[in-house]
């Protein structure tokens, strides 16, 4: 299961009607790579791929392959914004370590 805060729902509501495709969702995966091994992979997909799990939250859905999701389950993404940043957040259970960005770990 991957859960969504409502400021992240907001977000990419905004995303994908900015990107022009309102009915499409939010592709979150895993790939090798990133200073702690594993890096998210995040990125707007007009539809779901055929083995998809998809998770929708108020409207917006969220593709998660199959492979990807024994990392990203029980996953919580949240949007945040301060004066020095502003941007995604994972926090993930599986992840032992993450770099100091947050936008790799390692299992």
């Amino acid at each position: 299961m991957i859960h969504l805060t409502t400021q992240a729902i907001e977000k990419i509501r905004q995303t994908l009607a900015r990107q022009g495709v309102p009915e499409g969702g939010l592709r979150l995966g895993v790939q090798g790579g990133g200073c702690s091994g594993l890096s998210y992979l995040f990125r707007v997909e007009a539809a779901p791929r055929e083995r998809d799990h998809v998770f929708e939250f108020d409207g917006v859905r969220v593709f998660v392959d199959p492979k990807s999701l024994q990392y990203l389950n029980g996953l919580t993404l949240d949007y945040q914004e301060s004066l020095m940043r502003s941007g995604f957040v994972f926090k993930n259970p599986n992840a032992r370590k993450s770099c100091g960005c947050g936008s790799s770990f390692t299992v």
